[in-house]
């Protein structure tokens, strides 16, 4: 049988006119650009974004929310004040959503935070513990919340923040209360009620050799000796411009390796004092790819997360007034040159 296109030559140049006209879009339909969480994988990495409940109500963010992503870390609703607003009394609404979002888009979630001196509850802050208390308040609130999300998340930031600047343990009611074994402790009940979950210590202002990546390091092999479960270092890397890069990123990310441990880039923004110009967004997009770079070339750190994705819900403007647009995302969910370093680096 004579074939429509052989009947008619006019008809079949048309179609391949027609073919070739539409082939890059057809291509693209076809092959979607990967995400960066596909670039990362391709590394064996994940990439992933904070998010936080109240930006879940807007379609046009948790599009890219789902679709760029592996990894999902809530940005509040799983810290004490949310989990356990009154003793023993105990409310998941906020991080189930999250944890149910991220098991929807078959995406992981780094569970953020367990013990943490700030945003606790009122019971906790206001009341004279005395140390056999707090250690069995502490302990249930670990464990609870932990036995209740086992199985569902990655891992953990089981304690936040435990040092000042200088290396010296922060003076927080845990520490005052119980001594630095409180970490220990922490970690040890954690992997009681969730065996299979990664163990992380997390902190900012870490990322370059100093005394206070010291002070980790030093308790890291110190915990590591004792055989306390501990999997991992979070660096959160909030960044300044105004402050400089820290140049010795990948020599720490190795130390920690060295020593059994993954590491990961926690909470990733890069913020500025405003207004964002063209040469301040090219400099922060170099530190980004640059910080992209020295995870791939540390085999144990494990993956980055930005804290959020977009300008539009940083926690930056409110907190440090006059500086922002920290995130690889503007407010408009346009991507910014920041975003493009970051692809580079992974591809």
């Amino acid at each position: 049988m004579t074939s429509t296109a052989a009947r008619a030559p006019g008809l079949a140049v048309a179609l391949a006119a027609a073919l070739v006209a539409i082939g890059p879009a057809a291509q693209a339909h076809e092959r979607p650009q990967p995400t960066l969480a596909d670039l990362a994988q391709r590394h064996g990495r994940y990439f992933g974004s904070a998010t936080d409940n109240p930006e879940l109500t807007d379609t046009a963010y948790t599009k890219i929310l789902g679709g760029e992503f592996d990894m999902i870390t809530p940005g509040n609703g799983m810290k004490w004040y949310a989990t356990e607003p009154q003793q023993g009394v105990f409310d998941w609404t906020a991080g189930d959503e999250i944890v149910n979002l991220a098991r929807a888009g078959h995406q992981k979630v780094r569970a953020h935070t367990l013990v943490w001196h700030s945003q606790l509850p009122g019971w906790v802050t206001s009341k004279e513990w005395t140390a056999g208390e707090l250690r069995a308040a502490l302990k249930n609130h670990i464990q609870t919340e932990v036995r209740h999300y086992r199985g569902k998340v990655y891992s953990w930031d089981v304690v936040n923040e435990a040092f000042n600047e200088d290396g010296t343990y922060r003076e927080t009611v845990f520490y005052k209360t119980l001594g630095p074994g409180y970490i220990a402790d922490a970690l040890r009940w954690a992997h009681q009620a969730d065996p299979k979950a990664k163990l992380y210590l997390n902190d900012y202002n870490i990322e370059a050799l100093g005394p206070k990546s010291d002070a980790y390091y030093a308790l890291a092999e110190e915990l590591k000796a004792q055989g306390v479960p501990l999997d991992g270092i979070g660096l959160q890397a909030h960044l300044a411009l105004q402050y400089g890069y820290p140049t010795t990123l990948e020599d720490n990310l190795r130390r920690f390796a060295r020593l059994g441990l993954d590491t990961a880039l926690t909470e990733v923004d890069v913020r500025m004092l405003l207004p964002a110009t063209e040469e301040k967004l090219a400099q922060q997009a170099e530190w980004y790819g640059d910080l992209t770079e020295a995870c791939l070339a540390v085999r144990r750190c494990v993956g980055i997360t930005v804290w959020d994705y977009t300008d539009k819900y940083s926690w930056i403007p409110a907190f440090f007034p006059g500086q922002g647009a920290a995130l690889p995302w503007d407010e408009e969910f346009a991507r910014k040159p920041a975003y493009y370093a970051i692809r580079e680096a992974l591809s």
